[in-house]
């Protein structure tokens, strides 16, 4: 764990002791770690039987529910914190999704697949459809439907009304790129709050 570069920044961007949502948790490595490293609490969310069960195996409290039905079961500002990690992609309204993290949570904290990525967009002028260590499947056996780059995150951000934080992007070695961040960046790891926050 100590090695992902992607962990390890969602933890540097958390408050020790922080009450942290993880929608689409997986097996819950995420959310131990940050127990481990930040002294956190919460919950993770997920649907698929053997990513709750290998949740409860790391010992993180698990929840299982369907992402598109919304967050309807927690309360407003509930959270300090709500995380979608490489989850946003898999929706069907990432919209919605986006809304409800701002409604349970101070911060919101999201990392999807760069789209934008050089060798997705080769493998297209190729006539093929992009496939890699960040974007793993076939196209017709793809979990991923919603597929976007940084430029259209941040075009979804503004129209939501969310104030971006920080944003740290990585490429296939798991190094920070500074330097055309879109085009050479396989990962994006963003943090945002609404821009209502605090008025």
């Amino acid at each position: 764990m100590a090695k992902r570069l992607d962990f390890q920044t969602i933890r540097d961007w958390i408050d020790p002791g922080a009450n942290v949502l993880d929608l689409g948790c997986g097996d819950g490595a995420l959310l131990r770690y940050l127990r481990e490293t930040r002294n956190t609490t919460g919950y993770g969310v997920e649907i698929d039987d053997a990513r709750v069960l290998a949740s409860i195996a790391n010992d993180v409290d698990v929840i299982q529910i369907d992402l598109e039905a919304g967050l309807s079961g927690f309360e407003s500002a509930s959270f300090d914190y709500v995380l979608l990690s490489q989850t946003i992609q898999a929706v069907r309204n990432s919209e919605l999704i986006m809304r409800e993290m701002m409604r349970v949570a101070r911060q919101g904290i999201v990392t999807f697949p760069n789209f934008g990525h050089w060798r997705h967009r080769f493998d297209i002028l190729r006539g093929r459809m992009p496939v890699s260590k960040a974007l793993p499947y076939q196209w017709f056996d793809t979990p991923n439907i919603h597929l976007c780059t940084l430029h259209d995150f941040e075009l979804l951000c503004a129209r939501l009304n969310l104030r971006v934080l920080n944003r740290v992007v990585l490429n296939e070695n798991q190094q920070v790129v500074n330097s055309l961040p879109n085009l050479l960046g396989s990962l994006a790891i963003y943090r945002f709050e609404s821009n209502l926050a605090g008025t």
